[in-house]
């Protein structure tokens, strides 16, 4: 028989997700046509003109080459990175064609858990590490876990990634959202928590966790040690998980503003009864690799019969790209101070960063001078997710659809992160060209004149 859409699963029929969405599918349409699209609708760095970093591009060639490093001559790479490549090629044994544990090569665990020591002062574990597909997998794997059907939820913000509410309604969940506060740039605050946790309660649905973006996405917004240490308590309080998205730690754009891992925290505190599953990615922070879809989870206070559950999950799938788990560990393994490559990594790093609070800036200060809009700081991660004025009975889906129609800017509706009710927004990376995004802060604010006028009358 020909499988028909009523035949496909209502979960999967009911999953959305609206970073390639609909508006997304017509820019592909329209650059197909001959439109040039400008897609600020995906923390993307790579394709928006971010340069790789040179240490991770050298050494990842030699490991999937490593004749390369018997045929070039002397001094045309560097020679920590030669060092890097054949220390990390013995390390994996087989090489990059071969299949790795279930959890990911230990050598990559043990190097993500020296970093965790290096970065918050604590103990780590390394087989208490799971080498992922991106952070997305380990967070899908942490779901999975914790939902059994409809009378599970997953407390998530207000606005939110994507990720969050299309996984949980793919996995049978209830989604339970909480705000954050954009009068306060996009803090969590107790009594949203609080709320949303006794909502469920009252509709028969058990809370099993409580997930946590920081800096956040959409927001760009950074959490602070006070709103993270309130996140424990609150957990700790109500016998929840803590999902703890970390990608962008190292996207910090304000002076003084100084990343609070919830692990560092739940040491300090002594929590052993509340589960963290922390998670981090290449694809944002310095690296940007995207493609390479590297990333780790790692678990405190999770028993060890349940880890051999994820470890069961991996199994499945085998195990992670192992491209992809060599960038992870050239991610927290930096050239080392005084070797050949260190001045250029340096240089390089502190470009990307310095160039992203640029950008910041610019759509910050540029979208708040547009009447109809406001926009919060940038002080963390890729993006801005600015308030905007609309005319009675207009969405933010005709709004930005209408956006690309006139000026070949891709972003995203609010609508498609949530929101609070009467409100509209949408979702912007800061990543292109700061050039190009001073044009792009221009388009938005000319079209949005034009766009109130003409729907106003």
């Amino acid at each position: 028989m020909t499988v028909q859409i009523g035949d496909i699963g209502r979960a999967v029929r009911e999953t959305e997700y609206a970073v390639r969405g609909p508006i997304v599918a017509r820019a592909q349409e329209l650059e197909r046509q001959g439109r040039e699209i400008i897609y600020c609708n995906i923390g993307n760095p790579q394709a928006l003109s971010q340069r790789p970093l040179t240490w991770v591009r050298q050494i990842l060639a030699l490991l999937e080459y490593p004749e390369l490093m018997d045929r070039l001559p002397a001094g045309v790479l560097p020679a920590d990175a030669v060092a890097k490549a054949r220390e990390v090629l013995a390390a994996t044994r087989h090489g990059l064609g071969a299949y790795t544990d279930s959890k990911g090569f230990l050598f990559v665990r043990e190097a993500i858990a020296a970093f965790i020591r290096r970065r918050d002062g604590i103990e780590a574990d390394p087989e208490h590490l799971f080498l992922t597909d991106g952070a997305s997998k380990g967070v899908q794997a942490a779901l999975r876990l914790l939902i059994d059907g409809p009378g599970d939820g997953v407390l998530i913000p207000t606005p939110q990634y994507p990720l969050y509410s299309a996984t949980i309604t793919l996995y049978g969940g209830a989604q339970l959202p909480y705000p954050l506060d954009e009068a306060s740039g996009w803090q969590l605050t107790r009594e949203g928590l609080e709320r949303a946790v006794a909502g469920a309660r009252a509709r028969g649905i058990r809370p099993r966790a409580v997930c946590v973006i920081n800096p956040g996405n959409p927001s760009g917004a950074l959490l602070d040690e006070k709103n993270v240490a309130m996140v424990l308590d609150f957990a700790r309080e109500h016998g929840l998980a803590v999902l703890a998205d970390e990608v962008y730690q190292e996207n910090l754009y304000r002076p003084g503003d100084r990343f609070v891992s919830f692990a560092s925290l739940l040491e300090r505190k002594g929590y052993r009864e509340v589960s963290l599953f922390s998670f981090h990615s290449v694809s944002k922070g310095l690296l940007g690799e995207c493609g390479h879809r590297g990333g780790y989870m790692e678990c405190r206070n999770v028993p060890a019969a349940v880890q051999d559950e994820i470890t069961k999950l991996q199994s499945v799938s085998l195990c992670a790209n192992s491209a992809g788990q060599l960038v992870t560990y050239l991610m927290v393994t930096p050239p080392e101070p005084g070797g050949p490559s260190r001045a250029r990594w340096e240089q390089e790093r502190r470009g990307i960063l310095e160039s992203l609070a640029r950008r910041a800036g610019i759509v910050e200060q540029g979208l708040n001078r547009v009447p109809g809009i406001q926009c919060n700081p940038v002080t963390g991660a890729m993006y801005a997710f600015p308030r905007i004025t609309l005319p009675p009975g207009v969405t933010d889906d005709e709004y930005c659809l209408a956006l690309l129609e006139e000026t070949g800017i891709c972003v995203v509706p609010g609508s498609g992160f949530g929101q609070a009710p009467g409100t509209w927004h949408f979702r912007t990376t800061i990543l292109p060209p700061a050039d190009k995004l001073q044009a792009v802060v221009e388009r938005i604010a000319a079209f949005h004149a034009s766009f109130r006028g003409r729907r106003a009358g």
